[in-house]
């Protein structure tokens, strides 16, 4: 590990100089775990003359390589200093999920389980739990994630939404009304607006419109005037009710998917998340924070 590290280092400051002093150690003793980890791989790893000593292109690549697993080490070492008495739990959360119903209600469960140091990260796309450090992340839509377990905590209700002024330039009823304005799109979800148009019975075919990559700008947008909306409902409670927002649509409970906590089928029992799982259950019938 401290030739790894020697060997990061210097592939960074291209200096044995500098390496020294960034690990704390002579420069001798850098060149010592470079040259002990040549032996070990039994390859050449610099080019050297004598005024200088560099990298050579297939070192350069088994840098890139093992830089991602010394930073993995780095972090599991670090949670573990915090936490050294219990387990850490890493989720992998969606943005407004997180914060809106997930955050809010973590203390309660940090409150019944004081050991478990729980870690959260955003994604906004499923990812291969074989090379992503999570215990567990938070899924929308179906039950279309291979090889995990599901353990469902809401289903989502969505309305189509606009600022009062756009929403007065409707042309027609609903829904052909509403394809009249421009559309608002959230990017981890393209055919949102064609299922809920499914939903209602009405075929609603490819929609172009600005692409958003998380709901809160998309929703600054609607609120502008940019364009409709298809947001799910218990984000905008608060706008709904000050009129800044309006509903396109009578009906407020349809819903074009669910949200799931989700988890590596094939994993061994790991009793930080079984314990995570289990309070999930009760924390399904909290009620959601409202906005502040």
């Amino acid at each position: 590990m401290t030739a790894l590290r020697a060997l990061d280092s210097f592939e960074r400051t291209g200096s044995v100089t500098e390496t020294g002093h960034e690990l704390g150690v002579s420069q001798s003793a850098v060149s010592r775990q470079l040259k002990v980890l040549e032996e070990y791989l039994g390859t050449t790893l610099f080019v050297r003359d004598k005024k200088s000593i560099s990298l050579t292109p297939a070192a350069l690549d088994y840098c890139n390589q093992i830089r991602s697993a010394l930073n993995q080490i780095g972090t599991a070492s670090l949670r573990l200093k915090a936490n050294p008495d219990g387990g850490q739990l890493n989720i992998a959360m969606l943005p407004a999920f997180g914060v809106r119903w997930l955050a809010p209600k973590l203390p309660d469960f940090v409150a019944h389980h004081p050991e478990v140091t729980v870690n959260l990260s955003t994604r906004l796309r499923p990812f291969d739990f074989d090379t992503d450090p999570f215990h567990g992340a938070i899924h929308f839509g179906e039950r279309d994630w291979p090889d995990v377990c599901y353990q469902e905590l809401m289903r989502e209700y969505v309305a189509p939404v606009a600022s009062p002024k756009l929403a007065e330039t409707l042309h027609g009823g609903p829904p052909t009304g509403i394809s009249s304005l421009p559309l608002l799109h959230l990017d981890t979800r393209p055919d949102a607006w064609e299922k809920w148009a499914k939903a209602v019975g009405y075929e609603l075919q490819g929609p172009v419109g600005m692409l958003f990559d998380q709901f809160a700008s998309m929703i600054q947008a609607a609120l502008h005037g940019m364009g409709a909306a298809l947001i799910p409902t218990y984000l905008i409670e608060r706008e709904l009710a000050e009129k800044r927002l309006v509903a396109l649509w009578p009906e407020s409970r349809i819903s074009i998917g669910a949200y799931y906590f989700v988890w590596p089928k094939e994993e061994p029992p790991y009793q930080p998340r079984d314990c995570f799982v289990s309070w999930l259950k009760t924390a399904k019938s909290m009620p959601i924070a409202p906005e502040a």
